[in-house]
């Protein structure tokens, strides 16, 4: 495609390693290897992966990670590997302080609400849910988002745990404004290792306390300052919304935002941008030097 529309001057930018198998004899600019996740450590990995990422790595000029956990992991294997974790778009998510109507999937629930959203699949605990479900039946967990590469059978069912399916972009803060507490409730796995949600910046954009499991990209920096309460099991999950129910905001709220305010897509593009354009510069320097010899 490149080829038949006369596209020469150009950056591939790989996700995964396996879009080596079609990519490989294209000649760009530089190539940039955006490492989000430990990709090898998901259920279904294909064994070839790990091969075709030290081929990547090999091949990159430049090497991004979507967290500090994964670049502490990868720095060793890269000469020019920078770390960019989750960002957040702060005036969409903050929408849900303005205090949107409550959606009509989750309007008729009681309160106290403890609240979820994104992609439900092998990473959650499902356990932990289900303790903490069991544990307060007056507690109403709402979980919004697909279910994916995990069968809807295997979710806990029980009368105050709703299920509300994938929501658009859009929608979010209302969800959100309408919940008491915020969750992340992650298994701590292999597949959870390097992970770095989106979700944590989004829900405190929100105003809403957060409750997470001990993912290190949220215990480092979000629960060693105090903006969000880490908790692994169901007994320590409970007293910590409930911790989270009763806090005072006035104090937790400023530095919610203080943090926020050095937060935001446009910064990580900007950094971006500029490891990209220095790896444009390196790559065009090394092929004038090797013309001249």
């Amino acid at each position: 495609m490149l080829v038949d529309e006369g596209v020469n001057d150009f950056v591939l930018w790989y996700y995964t390693p396996m879009a080596l198998a079609f990519s490989h004899a294209l000649r760009p600019r530089a190539v940039v290897y955006d490492c989000m996740d430990e990709l090898s450590a998901f259920s279904g990995a294909p064994p070839i992966l790990v091969q075709r990422e030290r081929e990547l790595m090999r091949r990159a000029d430049v090497m991004f990670t979507g967290g500090h956990h994964l670049y502490e992991a990868k720095r060793e294997q890269h000469a020019n590997v920078h770390p960019f974790p989750s960002s957040v778009d702060v005036p969409h998510f903050a929408q849900a302080r303005m205090g949107p109507a409550d959606p009509a999937d989750q309007a008729h629930l009681p309160r106290p609400r403890i609240g979820f959203c994104g992609v439900i699949d092998e990473r959650m605990d499902l356990a932990l849910v289900e303790g903490v479900a069991r544990a307060r039946p007056d507690w109403q967990l709402v979980m919004v988002g697909p279910v994916v590469k995990i069968s809807p059978d295997s979710l806990p069912r029980l009368p105050n745990i709703h299920y509300l399916g994938g929501k658009s972009y859009k929608e979010l803060p209302a969800y959100l404004a309408n919940w008491d507490v915020a969750m992340t409730p992650f298994a701590r796995t292999p597949a959870t290792r390097f992970l770095s949600p989106t979700k944590t910046p989004e829900y405190l954009a929100a105003g809403r306390p957060v409750v997470s499991t001990s993912i290190r990209d949220v215990v480092r920096p979000y629960g060693e300052q105090g903006l969000v309460r880490i908790a692994d099991t169901p007994e320590a999950f409970v007293r910590a919304v409930e911790e989270s129910l009763s806090q005072s905001r006035e104090d937790w709220l400023p530095r919610v935002d203080a943090f926020l305010s050095r937060l935001s897509w446009d910064h990580t593009w900007s950094g971006m941008k500029h490891r990209i354009d220095e790896a444009v510069g390196a790559r065009a320097g090394t092929e004038v030097t090797e013309l001249v010899e």
